[in-house]
């Protein structure tokens, strides 16, 4: 099984659903195909104020 590669136009759309237009990451990952933990890592790179928001949604998930 080989790594997905994804571009980095494609995480700074997804990482804008989740900042911008306020969907939950685990929605993002599903409707794009990413795993969860990828797509937090990439919000929390992108945008690391929101680092506690982030956080505390995925303890909600575990």
């Amino acid at each position: 099984m080989t790594k997905a590669r994804f571009t980095e136009e494609f995480k700074d759309k997804a990482v804008k659903q989740v900042i911008e237009r306020g969907y939950t990451v685990p929605d993002v990952a599903k409707r794009l195909g990413v795993s969860v933990q990828s797509l937090y890592k990439w919000v929390k790179a992108y945008a690391p104020d929101e680092k506690d928001r982030f956080e505390a949604e995925i303890r909600e998930i575990r």
